[in-house]
């Protein structure tokens, strides 16, 4: 199998499950407790708790560890949301669920900011939404596209306003450079499973000396920040995969990227790449194939040995159109022919070639179906 679909979750580095099984064998003591098991859980969580903030350019105190990267969002939304005054709230129409839906849930007006063709945030419209707002939440990079946004200009027009920023960066972190102390922002929300480490296990930045309400309460963990028994395992993985992910080879992925959509786009005909190609994360492709559904597409690959992702959602067997896409302006036809590659670190260029070489043949197995009139049923026969 050969696994693009890193932007949905990457495998455990061999490093990061080493250093995680004698945490869940014989170091399972409680953190907190006195004794000197207990003690080396602390010392195990403080290194890692050093390692995610290095990734970051944070300091480790500004650090606090979750469940994963849903509590993240949901912990800073819920906290600037109980602390600052009325206002609406902001955020981009590009949003992951994660922070749209919590945005429906709270008692205040949202508004969405509008993005551009290529994907990114429109910075008019930006700034006109700041008047009356109370806080922001714009994500670092999209998860579908990998558009990269203008986080450090944004956060810079939020300030001058006086408006605390947070931004969702669990899609960046560990395929670019982060350094929250460049872009000033106030909060940014981490998941490990995105860069090799495990699923259940995130972190929330909360730059020192901010206003801050812990979501959830309890036996004061972490600073009293988010209370309940830390996941030392997971905690040590998600610092030993943050050390990988801070090692400066982007490039690798840049390369493997662009070598599967010259071959894909030179084989092929009637492909479109949406978003920036100038802004967007080295691991993302994000294509869309005239003539095609997605749907059948993933079908054949999946059959062929190449996993990715739809760029639309499938709901109730009837696929739409993801708001990504529609917020950028991309038609519903387009939008459902649509397949986001995404790469990761454990991917070789051998991959990116053979997997170019399926892409080829998928569609052109499905143009001939779709081209009959029989329809996509067809590709779950032999």
């Amino acid at each position: 199998m050969i696994h693009l679909d890193a932007n949905a979750t990457t495998p455990l580095l061999p490093e990061v499950l080493d250093a995680m099984l004698p945490w869940l064998r014989d170091g399972f003591a409680n953190p907190s407790g006195a004794y000197a098991s207990a003690k080396l859980a602390r010392k195990a969580i403080d290194q890692a708790r050093r390692q995610v903030a290095d990734l970051i350019g944070a300091e480790p105190s500004e650090i606090l560890f979750t469940s994963g990267g849903t509590e993240s969002v949901n912990t800073a939304l819920h906290s600037l949301d109980r602390l600052t005054g009325e206002g609406h709230a902001v955020v981009s129409a590009i949003e992951h669920s994660a922070v749209l839906r919590y945005a429906e849930s709270l008692q205040r007006e949202v508004k969405l900011a509008p993005v551009d063709a290529d994907g990114r945030v429109n910075l008019t419209a930006f700034a006109e939404l700041l008047d009356g707002a109370a806080f922001v939440s714009i994500m670092t990079a999209n998860n579908e596209t990998g558009v990269i946004q203008p986080i450090a200009e944004m956060r810079k027009m939020a300030a001058e306003k006086g408006l605390p920023f947070h931004s969702d960066a669990i899609q960046a972190a560990g395929k670019m450079p982060i350094d929250v102390k460049a872009t000033g922002v106030d909060l940014l929300s981490l998941s490990a499973h995105k860069f090799h480490g495990p699923k259940g296990m995130g972190a929330l930045y909360v730059r020192k000396g901010l206003r801050f309400m812990p979501l959830l309460r309890g036996g004061g963990q972490e600073d009293g920040r988010r209370s309940g028994t830390e996941n030392t395992a997971s905690i040590v993985a998600m610092g030993v995969a943050a050390a990988f992910a801070a090692k400066p080879d982007y490039g690798n992925l840049d390369e493997m990227r662009n070598a599967f959509e010259k071959k894909v786009m030179e084989q092929v005909a009637g492909v479109t790449v949406n978003g920036s190609l100038e802004h967007r994360l080295p691991n993302t492709s994000h294509l869309s194939f005239d003539g095609c559904e997605a749907a059948g597409l993933l079908i054949l690959l999946d059959e062929a040995g190449v996993a990715c992702s739809a760029g639309s959602a499938c709901m109730t067997g009837k696929q739409k159109p993801s708001h990504v896409q529609l917020a950028m302006g991309i038609d519903e036809a387009r939008a459902k022919s649509s397949l986001r590659f995404s790469f990761s670190k454990l991917n070789t260029m051998e991959q990116a070639q053979a997997a170019a070489d399926q892409v080829k043949r998928a569609v052109e197995k499905l143009r001939r179906i779709q081209g009959s009139g029989v329809g996509p049923v067809v590709v779950y026969s032999p």
